[in-house]
């Protein structure tokens, strides 16, 4: 597989690269990330291998990153038709403003105006609800979202870090009333963050909303530079996202990779990506890279094919344990199946049968 090797998302026509650039780390005005020359260096690596897909969002670098995008493609409009550009909103840049981030339609259309502005473009291809707003009924949400879509100035809509069950009600809502509906869905997923397939990826199978993970290298920690000896020395910036992450069970995932990776003459990373991108509903998997030593490296995660079995040795190693009440579907073909086989499913009979020797009531 290659970056022109186009994936429509969800239950859309737009297409788009399997693996989309993340530019979170576009500037240097947190503290870290790349500059902007070595920002616009990455994108036009990943958009020359022939990657369409750049993600952002309005308070990614305090905005910086989306002006870094509009000012090397966003300006030229004959550049920037042929990308999908992607931002999202929720984010507040204001201290001191309520209406300033959130999913209310005053904050969307602002945030919208903003966006806009600082791509320096007239449309945004996928508008992501960032996360959830609790104090914001879905409803005003997804009608704020559908009128930029009728306006013109939004293509499609997607969201991001929300509960399953929020989701289901915002796309039923939106199917009912006409409304556009979320056509993608952005979620933390690796082999060391699983626990999305609970409720997430079946509720993403069910909607046919293609999944674009993000991290799912879980913030360098698949990404073969750390081990045993040298755990714990991840930069700052990374510290929140993976604070009490260095277990045993980490140290065996990493072991792992790496003899996978030997076994393809590949990295760990690359194997880490090869595993998200195989996943039931993944389309779009969102990589990050300060360095272009780090884009190229991951892009190479394209030529990998893992087999069968090196699925299975990783699913296996990490595979979650759910909760109720998926954590009792087990029993649910002997309750359910009569002792029969159904969709190539069968189990034991259930102690509550009527048997041959009882009075059925």
């Amino acid at each position: 597989m290659s970056l022109n090797k186009y994936i429509t998302l969800g239950k859309s026509g737009l297409r788009v690269s399997p693996l989309a650039l993340g530019t979170m780390t576009f500037g240097e005005d947190l503290g870290w990330g790349s500059s902007v020359e070595e920002s616009t260096k990455i994108m036009d690596r990943y958009i020359e291998m022939g990657g369409n897909f750049l993600d952002t969002a309005n308070f990614y670098t305090k905005s910086h990153s989306e002006k870094i995008i509009g000012d090397h493609i966003g300006r030229h409009k004959s550049r920037r038709d042929r990308l999908v550009i992607a931002t999202k909103f929720s984010g507040n840049l204001y201290p001191g403003d309520p209406n300033g981030g959130g999913s209310s339609r005053k904050s969307i259309v602002e945030q919208a105006e903003n966006s806009l502005r600082r791509l320096q473009t007239d449309y945004i291809d996928l508008y992501w609800l960032h996360n959830w707003d609790v104090h914001t009924p879905i409803e005003e949400t997804m009608r704020a979202l559908d009128d930029l879509v009728r306006h013109g100035k939004i293509r499609y809509v997607g969201v991001s870090d929300t509960p399953a069950w929020k989701i289901a009600q915002a796309n039923v809502i939106s199917n009912f009333r006409g409304w556009s509906p979320f056509i993608g869905m952005q979620v933390e997923y690796s082999l060391l963050e699983r626990t999305i397939e609970q409720e997430l990826v079946p509720l993403a199978l069910e909607f046919d909303i293609g999944i674009t993970p993000w991290s799912p290298l879980k913030s360098g920690v698949l990404s073969g530079k750390y081990n045993r000896k040298n755990a714990g020395q991840q930069t700052s910036d990374r510290a929140a996202f993976i604070d009490g992450i260095w277990t045993e069970q980490t140290f065996k995932v990493i072991d792992e990779l790496e003899a996978i990776a030997k076994k393809h003459d590949s990295t760990p990373a690359r194997i880490a990506l090869a595993w998200v991108r195989a996943q039931p509903g993944v389309t779009s998997t969102i990589i990050g890279a300060r360095r272009m030593t780090q884009l190229e490296d991951n892009l190479k995660s394209l030529e990998i094919s893992l087999s069968n079995d090196d699925l299975n040795r990783l699913d296996t190693l990490t595979k979650p344990k759910f909760g109720f009440p998926q954590s009792m579907q087990p029993m649910f073909p002997a309750i359910h199946n009569g002792g029969t086989s159904v969709n190539g499913v069968s189990a034991e009979l259930s102690p509550f049968v009527i048997g041959k020797d009882d009075k059925p009531y």
